[in-house]
């Protein structure tokens, strides 16, 4: 790695985990430049503005979900439904490490920033809205390869997916508000459970 990119990395990765750890609003730039070891001057040659680096910071996120425990989860190797169980397990090992190592839940982090600037920044709001659209996708092909293989009754796929995506990242704020990752695990199972529109399953 050459010193501009080990510099670009040391700084997102720095934001990366003060936001998630804190929040958006409460970190600055010179916390950011003081804990990546950075001048300001290196800060904004790579990122104009902290809402550039909010958006890098997404983005670098979203990329370790979709080819770590998301790519993982959602593997087509994976009988459909077993695939949700796989999800619900790799979120409460993911909150339960972090609780472990650092005495709280983190929470998610596309989740704690769409509750923190969604109503209040546009662009932070649009990039959120596509991370998430491209999660409820991912359980949207799931339930479509279940109702093809007879595993459960036909249904309105599109909506029940987000209402999966919608019931996992609630599960994720309310374990959190408890700072308890076995709320994901008592809860998550229901997460199958979830049916909108079409015929009930026998």
């Amino acid at each position: 790695m050459n010193p501009a990119s080990d510099t670009r990395e040391r700084i997102l990765h720095t934001a990366r985990e003060l936001f998630h750890a804190r929040s958006y609003a409460d970190v600055g730039i010179k916390e950011i430049c003081d804990s990546a070891q950075v001048q300001k001057g290196s800060f904004y040659h790579f990122f104009p503005s902290k809402r550039e680096l909010a958006m890098a910071v997404i983005d670098d996120m979203a990329e370790d979900w979709a080819h770590g425990f998301i790519a993982e989860a959602f593997d087509r190797d994976l009988p459909p439904l077993e695939r949700l169980d796989y999800m619900i397990d790799a979120a409460y090992y993911w909150q339960k490490a972090a609780k472990d190592l650092e005495g709280r839940m983190p929470g998610c982090l596309f989740g704690n920033l769409a509750l923190e600037i969604s109503t209040r920044d546009e662009v932070l709001r649009a990039k959120l809205n596509a991370v998430f659209a491209k999660a409820s996708s991912q359980f949207e092909e799931t339930l479509d390869e279940a109702i093809e293989q007879g595993l459960i009754a036909p249904l309105d796929c599109a909506a029940t997916a987000q209402a999966m995506l919608a019931y996992l990242e609630g599960m994720i704020l309310l374990a959190k508000t408890r700072n308890d990752p076995e709320v994901i695990r008592e809860l998550g199972p229901a997460i199958k459970t979830l049916r909108i529109g079409g015929a009930a399953e026998n």
